[in-house]
């Protein structure tokens, strides 16, 4: 279980703790975050790296590099705009946790020596900025997306989505100089005030303080993923054919004045102190209709989730529990007689973008017993009900958990919540 409140557990009250122990069967670059409201976009986040081969070889690991959106007011401030007036304009960028803003602040900062090559761990812990990230003059190769290897390809430059990473190496290809490093919100889809601003420097000399005056390469300003045909996955695997499947359109509506997102004309709204798993745990088998979940109950049937949607804004799918294979993404409704499946070794990653009026078909198999969510990774829309869950393999979960963790955290909760009269007041996730 991976620790979302109001399925895997209650949330941890101020003043406890919880330990997550878990099994690498994955190597790569990752991040863990808070998914207690809105309190990963105010900071409550960091990498992962787990060491293992890579698909191209370099000389130096920079480790990981995140690329934020970023607001004055806190993340929870700002949502009471978002939900009655819409996605509101965001203050400013961050590299790696820092940037200027007027005359304040530091930009992030590195320095290659030349001829050597550089792998960085890109993530996207944004909350709602697709970037495009780029350093001038310098091209890179990429060689993982999100914890699957892929045969590298280059590129001037990559989309990132929210929640999506990618491994890059950089080579030094410069003898000496000062290089921008850019973070691009792309204005399809994203509003930033400082959105020419969001900057790191690549240096080639430790003494340097000089800004860079180099340019950035030139781009169409999109929202789209990174191609299919880019993705390849080094370790070849198909898609079934063989199949259980699942339509989901996604919309947007209104609940009084608040903005709501609904998937299969659901909006998500699960219980903080009534965690999935506890009711597993106690052989409840009845589930609200607002907690929407999808039962999986066949041991590695393989299942597809197609999701569309007619409005014209884009979203990252985020699935927890599982890497999915991509096996089709693009604009105009799905159709089967007008779509044709990619079954031969797909893309295969945990997030990936819906795009505007647009369609996107996932799969995998049920091999995972456990209760997995999955949503929007732009904050805004999962705390507006961008979710749905899958308890997968239920006869299975409750011989997998930690009881005791989990009744002792939900008891803790309670006792805040009593003291404190907390009232939940988002989707729960």
């Amino acid at each position: 279980m991976d620790g979302v409140p109001s399925i895997t557990q209650c949330p941890v009250a101020p003043g406890e703790s919880i330990t997550y122990t878990w099994r690498a069967t994955q190597y790569g670059s990752t991040w863990y975050h808070s998914h207690f409201s809105l309190q990963a976009w105010d900071g409550v986040l960091g990498g992962i790296v787990i060491n293992g081969p890579a698909t191209s070889n370099y000389d130096e690991d920079l480790g990981v590099l995140f690329l934020n959106d970023w607001t004055h007011n806190t993340a929870d401030q700002v949502y009471l705009s978002a939900e009655t007036s819409g996605p509101p304009t965001l203050d400013n960028g961050l590299i790696n946790g820092t940037n200027t803003y007027g005359s304040l602040g530091n930009r992030f900062e590195t320095t290659f020596t030349a001829g050597n090559s550089y792998r960085i761990r890109l993530v996207n812990a944004a909350i709602d900025t697709m970037f495009k990230f780029m350093i001038d003059n310098h091209t890179m190769t990429i060689i993982a997306a999100d914890l699957v290897p892929i045969v590298p390809y280059t590129a001037d430059y990559i989309s990132i989505g929210m929640g999506q990473r990618y491994d890059i190496i950089v080579n030094a290809s410069e003898s000496s100089g000062d290089y921008w490093l850019r973070a691009i919100p792309q204005t399809t889809c994203s509003d930033n005030a400082e959105a020419s601003n969001i900057k790191g420097i690549v240096r080639y000399s430790t003494t340097s303080t000089s800004d860079p005056t180099t340019s950035a390469y030139s781009y169409s300003d999109s929202c789209d993923d990174e191609l299919i045909s880019n993705l390849v996955p080094y370790l070849s695997l198909d898609a079934s054919s063989e199949v259980a499947e699942d339509d989901f359109a996604v919309t947007v509506g209104r609940s009084g004045s608040l903005f709501k997102w609904y998937m299969a004309a659901t909006t998500f709204v699960a219980e903080w102190d009534n965690p999935t798993v506890l009711q597993i745990y106690n052989n409840e088998t009845s589930f609200t209709t607002a907690s929407h979940v999808i039962e999986l109950d066949t041991a590695d049937e393989w299942v597809y989730f197609i999701i569309e949607t007619t409005a014209t804004v884009p979203h990252p799918i985020h699935l927890h529990g599982h890497d999915f294979y991509i096996l089709a993404q693009g604009t105009g409704s799905y159709s089967s007689s007008t779509v044709t499946l990619g079954l031969t070794n797909p893309p295969r990653r945990d997030v990936a973008m819906l795009p505007g009026s647009g369609h996107l078909v996932i799969g995998f198999p049920a091999d995972n017993p456990g209760a997995w969510l999955m949503h929007c990774h732009i904050g805004w829309h999962t705390s507006e009900g961008f979710a749905l869950q899958l308890v997968e393999r239920y006869s299975e979960i409750a011989g997998l958990m930690d009881f005791d963790t989990l009744n002792s955290t939900c008891a803790a909760w309670d006792t805040y919540v009593s003291a404190e009269s907390i009232v939940e007041d988002d989707s729960g996730v």
